[in-house]
């Protein structure tokens, strides 16, 4: 048996076409989507990162922001201009491109944008939405699981769930969304004993560990659904240079019964749903807008 692979490229392109309708409908409002990302350092990933996020936003007609910073910058110029972003009616997402410098206090960073900016969903606000199952923003990389699930048809409800990683930015709020959408879920990481004993029963296995090719064929259960979130580049031997994920994915070809590559798995549909939050978040400010309007008649206004 070999693996249905599911191509996480061609649903991101799908997906952003139907955007470009949505992002015109609400520019026809005066509500155009803007979305700002700040960059801190010079770190060549953050900054291909960065590069790719802007292009996506410009590819579909929404506006986009892009401020970059030196690594010496102050903690409090960048929190001074993430207030300045809260403020401005024409940018309904901030993102800061992760990891800061040392001397930044992440958390207080990502707290102060405005909980309903957060299109990245890492404000406490909106983990704990998403925790009681009423999300305003989903993290961005899981929701394009999610997405990729619902493609492969994907029956999630009752099933067992292993996820191995529990980094705030995957793996909780991964295990969140499955344990929602009625999953049994288990939270691995890399140092779980016996950790094959958990992934062999799993019918969905999602890894976001960071190690390469760290998950092998006899870990997999026939015909389950594996989700590679991992993106590592080889360091030695013929393949050096390449990217590869967490999985073995060869190995696992001839087991799994659905298999996400990469790259061309996860990877798009992480900047896909970056855009899908952003539009969201002008969707709610326009319908916010249009209520308000509403509500507006003669005599309402109050006192002068």
């Amino acid at each position: 048996m070999t693996a249905h692979i599911i191509d996480g490229k061609a649903l991101a392109e799908e997906l952003r076409q139907s955007f470009k309708a949505r992002v015109a409908t609400l520019t026809a409002k005066g509500q155009k989507p803007g979305l700002a990302v700040i960059l801190v350092g010079a770190d060549p990933a953050s900054q291909v990162y960065v590069k790719n996020k802007v292009n996506a936003c410009e590819a579909i007609g929404m506006k986009s922001e892009k401020i970059v910073y030196d690594a010496a910058v102050d903690q409090q110029t960048v929190l001074g201009k993430i207030a300045e972003l809260n403020a401005d009616p024409t940018i309904h997402g901030i993102l800061v491109q992760l990891p800061l410098p040392r001397h930044f206090d992440e958390s207080r960073v990502l707290e102060a944008i405005a909980a309903q900016k957060d299109v990245d969903g890492f404000h406490a606000e909106n983990v704990g939405a998403l925790a009681q199952g009423k999300p305003r923003f989903i993290p961005c990389t899981p929701y394009g699981v999610m997405k990729m699930f619902a493609q492969g048809g994907v029956d999630l409800n009752g099933k067992e769930a292993v996820v191995i990683g529990r980094s705030n930015i995957v793996g909780k709020p991964m295990a969140l969304l499955l344990i929602n959408a009625g999953a049994t879920v288990t939270v691995c990481n890399s140092k779980t004993k016996d950790l094959g004993a958990h992934t062999r029963r799993a019918d969905i296995l999602v890894a976001a560990v960071g190690k390469p090719k760290f998950v092998t064929a006899d870990m997999i259960k026939p015909g389950a659904v594996v989700i590679d979130v991992g993106i590592n580049r080889l360091t030695d031997g013929p393949d050096a240079g390449k990217l590869c994920g967490d999985v073995d994915f060869a190995a696992c070809l001839e087991t799994a019964g659905q298999i996400t590559p990469v790259p061309g798995g996860v990877g798009p549909m992480t900047i896909t749903m970056l855009l899908a939050n952003t539009i969201e978040a002008a969707e709610r400010e326009a319908s916010a807008r249009s209520s308000s309007r509403a509500g507006e008649g003669p005599g309402e206004r109050g006192p002068g």
